[in-house]
C-alpha cells in the first residue's frame, strides 16, 4: 500500500498539472503521513542536506553561464563558424545549426537554453532561406538535447552526485556520444534537405572565409578546452570550472564582444536565479522522494524483480534503456536521474555494466525525453520562438526522435564510444 500512495498520489498530481517538484514533495509528504515510517521532518531534513553538497554548487553556475553567453554575441559567432564549414553543401543551414547547437551545448549544460540561445537565432534565418517552418523549428528542438549530453552537463553532474561517479569522468565520457547524436540529426537534415531541394550556400568554401569565422568564434571555442582541461589538468574541480565560466563569459560579453551590456546583468542574473530555483526545488524533493524509496525498500524490491525476469543481459538493458525513454516522456530529467539512479544503477551493476557507461545512457535517454509529450520541454520552447502549435513540431521531430533512439543503441551496445576517452585519462 504504501508503494500504491506515493507513487498513485505523485501520478494524480503530475495528472492535475501540478508541477513537478511540488508534486514529488506533497506525495512523499502524503506517504510519510500515511506510512509513520519516518517523522515528518524527515521531508525538511532532505530539502536542507539535499542541496549541503560541493558539486551541486556547479549547477547554478552553469546555468548563469549559460545565460551570459547565450546574450554575449556567441550563438552568431559559433554559427558562422560552422556554416563556413558545411554551409554549401545540402542542407547546409540546417547542419550548420545542428553543429551550432552541439558548440553551444560545451558552453550551456542545458537543453532548453541551448535552444533559446540558438533558436531565437536560427529559426526565422532556416524560414528566410526557404526551409519549412516546422523543419526548421524540429531541427533545433532536436539539436537542443545535445545540450545535456556535450559537457558540462548539468544532469551529468546530478549523476555524479547521485550515483557516487566522478563528474569529471562523466564530462568526458558524453563527449563522443554528443558528437553521435549530433551526426545522426545531422544524416536526417541531409536525408530531408535532399529530398525537399533545400540547397546550401553554393559558395566555395575557402579557407580564408574559415578562418575568418574561425577567429571570429575564437572565444566561444576555448571555452570547453579551458573547462575540460582545467578538470583534467587537477587545476580546479568541476564545481569551480562552473564560476571559471562565468568569469569567463563576462569577460568574453562585457570587454571582448562587447555585445553584452552592464545594464543587462540584473536580468541575467534573475532569470538564471528563478531557473535555478525551479531546478534545486526538484533536486530537494527528488531526493526526499528517492530516500523514502530507499527506506521502504521499494529500490530492491523493483531490481529482484527486473533480474527475476530474465537471465539475459541484453533484454534487461534493453528493459532498462525503454523505462528511461518513457519516463522521460513524463518526468524532467533531472527529477528521473535522481529518483531512478538508485533502482537502476545496481541492475546495471549486476549485468556488467560501469556506472560511468550506465550513466551516459541514463543521460542520453532522457534526453529524448525534451522532444517528447507530454513534457517535451524543447518542444515548449521552440514553439514559443516560431509560433507553431506543438502538435506540428511534434510530427515533424518524429524522424529526429528515431535518429536519437538509434544513437542510445549505439551507445549501450558498442561501450567504447562512451568510455575511450575515460580510458585514456586512467
Amino acid at each position: 500500500m504504501t508503494v500504491a500512495v506515493l507513487f498513485g498520489s505523485f501520478a494524480l498530481l503530475l495528472l492535475l498539472s501540478v508541477p513537478i517538484g511540488i508534486a514529488l514533495g506533497i506525495s512523499t509528504l502524503v506517504t510519510i503521513v500515511y506510512s509513520e515510517s519516518v517523522p515528518v521532518l524527515f521531508l525538511m531534513k532532505e530539502l536542507i542536506t539535499s542541496l549541503d553538497s560541493f558539486p551541486i554548487m556547479a549547477v547554478p553556475f552553469f546555468i548563469l553561464a549559460g545565460e551570459i553567453m547565450g546574450k554575449g554575441g556567441i550563438s552568431e559567432r559559433l554559427f558562422n563558424f560552422a556554416n563556413s564549414l558545411v554551409g554549401s553543401k545540402t542542407g547546409g543551414f540546417a547542419i550548420a545549426t545542428i553543429v551550432t547547437c552541439m558548440f553551444f551545448a560545451a558552453i550551456s549544460g542545458s537543453g532548453p537554453a541551448t535552444v533559446a540561445a540558438v533558436g531565437s537565432i536560427m529559426i526565422p534565418a532556416m524560414v528566410r532561406k526557404g526551409y519549412d517552418k516546422p523543419f526548421a523549428t524540429a531541427t533545433v528542438a532536436a539539436a537542443g538535447s545535445i545540450g545535456v549530453i556535450i559537457p558540462p552537463s548539468i544532469p551529468m553532474v546530478i549523476y555524479g552526485v547521485t550515483g557516487g561517479a566522478s563528474v569529471g569522468d562523466m564530462f568526458i565520457a558524453g563527449i563522443l556520444p554528443g558528437i553521435l547524436v549530433g551526426v545522426a540529426l545531422m544524416a536526417w537534415a541531409y536525408i530531408y534537405s535532399k529530398k525537399k531541394g533545400y540547397k546550401g550556400t553554393l559558395e566555395k568554401i575557402t579557407l580564408g572565409h574559415i578562418g575568418r569565422t574561425f577567429w571570429e568564434a575564437k572565444w566561444a571555442m576555448v571555452i570547453p578546452i579551458i573547462i575540460l582541461g582545467g578538470i583534467y589538468g587537477g587545476i580546479f574541480t568541476p564545481t569551480e570550472a562552473a564560476v571559471v565560466a562565468v568569469v569567463y563569459g563576462l569577460l568574453v560579453g562585457l570587454f571582448l564582444h562587447r555585445e553584452l551590456k552592464v545594464k543587462q546583468l540584473p536580468k541575467i542574473i534573475a532569470d538564471s536565479s528563478l531557473t535555478t530555483a525551479t531546478v534545486l526545488i526538484i533536486v530537494g524533493t527528488a531526493n526526499a522522494f528517492g530516500k523514502l524509496l530507499t527506506v521502504e525498500q521499494i529500490p530492491n524490491q523493483i531490481a529482484e524483480w527486473m533480474l527475476s525476469l530474465t537471465e539475459s543481459k541484453i533484454i534487461l538493458i534493453l528493459l532498462i534503456t525503454a523505462l528511461l525513454l518513457l519516463v522521460g516522456c513524463f518526468m524532467d530529467t533531472i527529477a528521473a536521474i535522481i529518483i531512478l539512479t538508485p533502482i537502476l544503477l545496481p541492475i546495471a551493476l549486476n549485468i556488467g555494466y560501469d556506472p560511468i557507461h550506465f550513466g551516459i545512457i541514463m543521460v542520453v535517454s532522457l534526453a529524448i525525453g525534451f522532444i517528447t509529450p507530454p513534457l517535451g520541454v524543447n518542444l515548449f520552447v521552440s514553439s514559443g520562438i516560431s509560433g507553431l502549435s506543438i502538435e506540428r513540431i511534434s510530427k515533424a521531430v518524429i524522424p529526429f526522435f528515431l535518429a536519437m533512439v538509434f544513437s542510445v543503441l549505439m551507445i549501450v551496445f558498442i561501450p567504447e564510444i562512451s568510455m575511450w576517452l575515460v580510458s585514456l585519462g586512467d
